[in-house]
């Protein structure tokens, strides 16, 4: 009988799992954490604002008080400020455009068809690192990834007598864990710097960053995961497994349609023609989106363009692809497709409405500055800086990830108490950034808060039906492991040589 067929043993691991998993169920919606948290925000700011407690700034002179909020003139600026809190969310407006485009290209079938002809006409020889640089380039398309490319990769595994197991787990394994890594900009890049120069500004008004800060660093993080994953499949998890002797469909190993090929077609080039565009717009040297002063590009209107960059880059090629396919017939098609794909924001609405009044009342209160200036200040007195800093926050982050998977929702906590706390301490905003979003890759594979791991358990149950979560973990596991000690052994290395994270991004200020 193969390996996948027997039953699951509980283990130290199985128990540790339960237990996350019990305490995770226990944590309130994430809702209701930001209220809580706001609240815990208005005691604390009344508690220490009446304490006086303050800081002063080492690197301005100026002494910085917590502000009490719940006095009158502070509940007077709750009420009145609600509803701007909400509409200057930063990530609301970046989340919400980028994804007319992504929703409308996951909508009309481009982004399946996309997966399928890329994986499916790859030689055998390389057709796994091809599907784990999809894999890990699939956050480029939003939650599609996670939903489209588990099943598919089990089919194309089980068509070539390899186990679909393995291919289910090294799918959703190379789209969680590596998901802070990528060839591409992806929508998590604007939504994490969303969070991340607003706090920087609570120490440093004028500073200014854009979504590529950690670009090169994400880049070369990909490309190293991919033989990472390549090596842990082969070697770890599907010897594991053993041969599958399970019955597979026969329409299972699916290829792409004539419609779709068609349609792959034109929207490859409406990409080359709305690339040529955007090259006409950026790489002369007096193009218009180019800075008018000194004519670069990191600080200039592309890169205060990016965001409806990205929308266009999808919402193009979907169009064309949705006319060529047939999905898209006429404009009622085109509004019901984009209405699909705005739909399922509205979960997203709600938490922005409160972690907006969340952040806020953080900000108004003053107690980011000053707890960043007294952490950075006993953190210098104790010596724990530079490297060993980061790696225990990068550590801390995936600690984190087990009970609150959410990318923006820890960030949002995260980010005005060790952005301005590292900043104050020399580094620059991007390291921080880039720290977290590794931290925040790790464990997204095993921890069961994350959203699609109940769905891509489903999908493996097709293939063993008595499969527990516990299983599961276990196959997913080795990709944790594996990525925790190449990317810590990457970070580390980079920090030490000091080279930039990315266009305007590097590891000290003014780098």
């Amino acid at each position: 009988m193969a390996k996948s067929a027997q039953p699951k043993q509980r283990g130290v691991f199985d128990r540790f799992l339960d237990t996350v998993e019990r305490i995770g169920n226990k944590l309130p919606d994430p809702v209701m954490l930001f209220v809580y948290l706001a609240g815990a925000i208005l005691v604390a700011s009344a508690i220490f604002g009446m304490m006086g407690t303050s800081a002063v700034n080492p690197g301005t002179g100026e002494k910085i008080t917590v502000v009490n909020l719940l006095n009158g003139e502070g509940l007077i600026r709750i009420l009145t400020e609600m509803v701007t809190n909400f509409t200057s969310f930063p990530p609301l407006g970046l989340v919400l455009v980028v994804m007319l485009g992504v929703g409308l290209a996951e909508s009309t079938g481009l982004i399946t068809a996309m997966m399928k002809a890329t994986v499916l006409k790859a030689p055998k020889k390389i057709i796994l690192p091809i599907i784990v640089l999809v894999a890990i380039s699939g956050n480029a398309a939003a939650d599609a990834a996670f939903v489209v490319l588990p099943p598919i990769v089990a089919m194309i595994f089980a068509a070539l007598g390899r186990h679909p197991l393995a291919g289910i787990a090294v799918a959703y394994a190379a789209c969680a864990g590596a998901f802070g890594a990528n060839l591409l900009l992806s929508l998590t890049d604007p939504l994490v710097y969303g969070f991340t120069e607003p706090a920087a500004h609570m120490v440093d008004p004028d500073y200014q960053g854009n979504p590529m800060i950690n670009y090169y660093f994400l880049c070369i993080s990909a490309l190293i995961l991919i033989p990472v994953a390549t090596f842990v499949t082969n070697r770890i998890v599907e010897p594991r497994l053993g041969k599958f002797e399970g019955i597979v469909e026969a329409e299972s190993a699916e290829a792409i349609t004539a419609e779709e090929k068609k349609g792959l077609k034109w929207a490859g080039l409406s990409i080359l023609i709305t690339g040529a565009i955007l090259a006409f717009l950026t790489l002369p040297e007096n193009a218009i989106l180019r800075n008018p002063e000194d004519g670069g590009l990191i600080i200039s209107p592309f890169m205060d363009s990016i965001i409806p960059i990205m929308m266009i880059l999808f919402i193009v090629p979907a169009i064309a692809y949705g006319k060529a396919s047939g999905a898209i017939k006429n404009s009622r098609d085109f509004g019901d497709h984009l209405g699909k794909a705005m739909a399922s924001m509205g979960p997203y609405i709600v938490i922005a409405f409160v972690a907006g009044q969340m952040i806020a009342y953080f900000n108004w209160s003053n107690l980011g500055p000053v707890i960043a200036i007294k952490g950075a200040a006993a953190l210098e007195e104790i010596g724990f800086t530079g490297l060993p800093l980061f790696l225990g926050f990068i550590l801390i982050a995936a600690l984190i990830n087990f009970l609150i998977a959410s990318a923006s929702a820890k960030w949002a906590i995260l980010a005005p108490v060790f952005v301005p706390m590292f900043l104050m301490m020399g580094y620059d905003p991007a390291v921080t950034q880039v720290a977290y979003r590794i931290g925040d890759s790790l464990t997204n594979p095993i921890t069961p808060m994350f959203p699609y791991f109940a769905i891509v358990l489903t999908f493996a149950r097709k293939y063993n039906p008595k499969m527990g979560m516990g299983t599961f973990m276990t196959a997913l596991l080795p990709y944790s492991i594996a990525f925790t000690i190449m990317w810590l052994l990457l970070f580390s290395a980079w920090f030490l040589l000091d080279i930039p994270l990315g266009p305007g991004g590097g590891i000290h200020l003014g780098q």
